[in-house]
C-alpha cells in the first residue's frame, strides 16, 4: 500500500515556495493543523493516520504530519492540490 506524507507546511499561507509550501497563495491557508488536514484527506477520499510528533525538515518546531494511505494511482502533486481545495472550504 502506497503511502503519502504531507506536512501542514506545503499549505501554510505564512511561508514561501523555498519555505516549503506547494500550493499557491490562492489556496493557502494561516496556520493549518494536521487534524484539519486530516478531514481534508477524507473528504478527498482517502484514509488519514495523523502523526503529531512529526517534524517537517525545513521547519525546526513538530507540527505534525498526515499520512494518506491507498494514494496508488494519485500523484503527490495532485493529493496535494485536492487537500488545499477542500481545507478552503473547511475554513470558510
Amino acid at each position: 500500500m502506497v503511502e503519502n506524507v504531507v506536512y501542514p507546511a506545503y499549505f501554510d499561507a505564512e511561508l514561501s515556495r523555498s519555505e516549503g509550501r506547494r500550493v499557491p497563495m490562492d489556496l493557502a491557508v494561516e496556520a493549518p493543523t494536521v487534524d484539519e488536514i486530516a478531514k481534508a484527506v477524507q473528504q478527498v477520499g482517502y484514509d488519514a493516520v495523523v502523526e503529531r510528533d512529526a517534524t517537517y525538515p525545513r521547519e525546526f518546531d513538530a507540527r505534525g504530519s498526515v499520512a494518506v494511505k491507498g494514494t496508488e494511482d494519485t500523484a503527490k502533486n495532485d493529493l496535494v492540490q485536492a487537500i488545499a481545495a477542500y481545507l478552503g472550504v473547511l475554513r470558510e
